[in-house]
């Protein structure tokens, strides 16, 4: 008696912890069975599917395509159907708002990315932990 009303508590446990840490139970669960939660559950955004928001061509029409960038030399034989849309969308921001160009808006988004995780410039650690040479 006392063994199934432990069990029945502890599973009852874990039910409320997972319900009230959902987003973290559901990053461990596979993609295929992510779709199929109903669309009122909020998902965190690395969990939510990939929408295809434009294709390579829009995207060197609209000016991601440089010559150390070539777009167009990759579509015969790539299989993709676009950049990613969210660093195309920071890319496309920070030459409107910086006016540069491609490349350097490239560049820019680099070094923001790099700084944001603790990486100078020229790619060594910030870190005073780090060990660079011995």
């Amino acid at each position: 008696m006392f063994f199934t009303l432990s069990i029945i508590g502890f599973v009852a446990l874990v039910l409320l912890l997972s319900l009230y840490h959902r987003s973290r139970v559901l990053s461990f669960l596979p993609l295929r069975l992510v779709a199929l939660l109903p669309s009122n559950i909020q998902l965190p955004h690395q969990l939510r599917p990939y929408v295809l928001l434009s294709t390579f061509e829009s995207q060197r029409d609209a000016g991601m395509s440089s010559t150390a960038f070539d777009l167009e030399a990759n579509l015969a034989g790539d299989s993709r159907l676009g950049l990613d849309e969210r660093g195309a969308e920071e890319v496309r921001s920070i030459m409107q708002t910086q006016g540069v160009t491609f490349d350097q808006a490239r560049l820019i988004r680099h070094k923001q990315i790099l700084a944001r995780n603790g990486i100078d410039p020229t790619g060594m650690p910030l870190d005073s932990k780090a060990i660079t040479h011995l």
